[in-house]
């Protein structure tokens, strides 16, 4: 249950899907230059887009932008600067000598 009732706004957007042995990944690119901010959600209509070993899909869809509010947004920047160092991964291996 939500307290507040939050800013939406629908966009025109561009889904690329890429599915190749050099790049693995999905991205939103809004038709009109709206910019989303942190704490702000974005749903991407439409049906899932699945792209095949070696192919790249782009697709025209509509998204909707859910606004977060200014409190919600200072509270994204802070715990994502605090939460960055889970995203990251450390290795440590031995050094083998011939």
């Amino acid at each position: 249950m939500k307290l507040f009732n939050r800013k939406r706004e629908t966009t025109p957007c561009t889904v690329e899907v890429s599915h190749t042995f050099e790049s693995l990944h999905a991205h939103v690119r809004f038709s009109n230059g709206t910019v989303v901010h942190p704490g702000d959600e974005v749903l991407v209509h439409g049906a899932p887009i699945l792209a095949a070993y070696g192919q790249v899909i782009c697709e025209d869809r509509t998204a909707t932008i859910e606004r977060a509010f200014l409190l919600e947004r200072m509270w994204t920047k802070l715990t994502g600067n605090l939460e960055f160092m889970e995203l990251c991964e450390f290795s440590f291996s031995e050094e083998v000598k011939l």
